[in-house]
């Protein structure tokens, strides 16, 4: 190791980091203002424009585009004909190279941020740089992240050199951030229209080409089914509190279908404020509820569907403490999700070593839906494409409320029907929920008739010994025609909230004043497929 070219445009800890390569006397190369800054803390550093012979030109556009550098970077060291080019044109092999590139992701995630400032971010001789250096991976270590500066220097003191595993995962990493960057890149500038000159381009959420950019987490022991093979990943800069950062806590790995339940039951739960539970059965929730503590938040939702409840994943909004623990310890549960565990919760679970515990901190909330731990966009494969929609993170207003029967809802029944509205938007299409006293009472999925998961619904209840005599009744989708009301009226509902928007809505809603019920529109759909 004899020469390190440093160019950074993120500063943290390239000065400690270059203290410790002049200490082990590694020749430190630099470009711009990263040279200024070794140079202010005191350490020798050579200008690139000393080396290449030309000054930095277009404003820094052009800087280490030059043979002196790129030859320096990509000569084989075992091909003697490439040592004998250096040779003859006074090129130096360069065996360490630290680049992270200028902000381009950062630049236009900012309110404002015009096609110039867009622009101007797009990194080009650093991004040549990194391929150059992780091609050549066996003779030149390449660092695109501060995260990477502490083993390549412990390996340095150790052994003199980096070692070649270490190379090899230092280029992925290189070729990784230079997709990830230009993925960036094609995403935003395929996304805009340009307009008349001087104005600035229009943005659509949707670009030209679509560059998903995700990490693996995991392997996955099998897919939804053990002939298929699967892989978990997360997003490039995972939203705080959704499942991709959660952190296990203790029990077996987890499989492809415990994720995606695990994410139904999360997206849930985390959707209330006030102490909830939420019970997840292949991705539909089949028992919901709030209440004063986690413990009797979980003893109302496992009534609604005790037998569905068994093997199901189990999520809270809340730290579960020990008498929570204990209630869900008498039954077999797959995961158990929660933003916190008391130690004597996490005693409980110790001699249950298959049940998986997830640790998912809330998010932290604001203005965004990033900030809130919700996904911007939800994505489905089909055949040879991809279908991408916004997600379905509209804010919910009850000023857009509109009560259309004779018959006003009570301020509880009120309550109830905003209940049975938060958790339809969770369960498969078509939906019918039964509510009452903050629980589900019944619960009616994915059936390709809205009149059959009515049914579905009032049979789970019957099940469960629940009775739906006054309850509330929430419907993701408009009712078509007014059987579909009768069937839920029927099964004991004193009031209804749906979307509204059906040819046939004055025909419903007089079925409704013809039963004595209160109805209600949202106004929005909640379709979930």
């Amino acid at each position: 190791m004899t020469t390190a070219l440093i160019s950074v445009s993120d500063k943290t800890g390239i000065v400690e980091f270059a203290q410790q390569l002049n200490t082990l006397g590694v020749k430190l190369l630099s470009t711009g203002g990263t040279a200024r800054l070794l140079a202010d803390a005191g350490l020798p550093v050579t200008e690139v424009a000393e080396v290449t012979g030309f000054p930095e030109m277009l404003d820094g556009r052009v800087k280490t585009l030059h043979p002196r550098v790129h030859g320096g970077l990509l000569a084989r060291r075992d091909v003697p004909a490439h040592m004998a080019a250096l040779q003859e044109h006074g090129i130096d092999t360069i065996e360490l190279l630290v680049v992270n590139l200028y902000p381009f992701e950062a630049t236009v995630a900012k309110p404002g941020c015009t096609l110039e400032d867009a622009i101007e971010n797009i990194d080009i001789g650093g991004p040549a740089m990194v391929r150059s250096a992780a091609k050549n991976w066996n003779d030149v270590a390449v660092l695109t992240d501060a995260s990477q500066y502490a083993q390549v220097l412990a390996e340095l003191k150790a052994d003199g050199k980096v070692s070649r595993a270490t190379r090899f995962k230092l280029s992925v990493d290189a070729f990784n951030r230079i997709s990830q960057y230009d993925g960036a890149i094609s995403d935003y500038l395929s996304s805009l229209t340009l307009g008349e000159e001087g104005q600035q381009p229009v943005q659509s959420p949707f670009p030209g080409q679509s560059n998903g950019r995700f990490v693996k987490i995991q392997d996955l022991r099998y897919g939804e089914n053990s002939h298929q093979q699967a892989a978990f990943y997360r997003d490039l800069h995972p939203a705080p509190g959704s499942l991709a950062t959660a952190k296990q806590l203790q029990g077996k790995e987890l499989s492809y279908n415990n994720i995606a339940d695990a994410d139904a039951a999360w997206e849930c739960v985390k959707s209330f404020d006030v102490p909830a539970c939420v019970i997840v059965k292949h991705a539909n929730p089949c028992g919901v509820a709030v209440g004063a503590s986690p413990a009797e938040a979980y003893g109302k939702a496992f009534k609604t569907d005790p037998t569905s409840a068994f093997g199901g994943i189990i999520a809270f909004n809340r730290p579960l403490d020990k008498a929570g623990a204990e209630l869900v310890a008498r039954q077999f549960v797959e995961v158990l999700i929660a933003p916190g565990f008391t130690d004597e919760a996490r005693a409980v679970f110790a001699s249950k070593a298959n049940a998986r515990l997830l640790h998912i901190d809330l998010p932290p909330g604001g203005a965004t839906a990033w900030e809130q731990g919700l996904n911007l966009m939800d994505a489905k494969r089909v055949g040879s494409g991809l279908l991408l929609q916004t997600a379905d993170n509209r804010d919910f207003d009850p000023a857009d409320l509109k009560v259309v029967t004779k018959l006003q809802p009570s301020e509880a029944q009120m309550q109830d029907l905003l209940f049975a509205w938060k958790v339809a938007k969770f369960v498969k299409s078509n939906a019918i929920v039964f509510c009452g006293g903050g629980m589900t009472l019944g619960v009616g999925a994915g059936q390709m008739s809205r009149i059959d998961s009515a049914r579905i619904a009032s049979i789970k209840a019957e099940n469960a010994s629940l009775t739906l005599q006054g309850s509330a009744v929430a419907s993701d989708a408009f009712f078509p025609f007014r059987d579909g009301l009768d069937v839920v009226v029927d099964a004991g509902a004193a009031c209804v909230i749906q979307p509204g928007g059906s040819v046939r809505d004055d025909e419903v809603i007089a079925a409704a004043d013809e039963r004595g019920i209160a109805m209600v529109f949202t106004g929005t759909r909640h379709f979930r497929h």
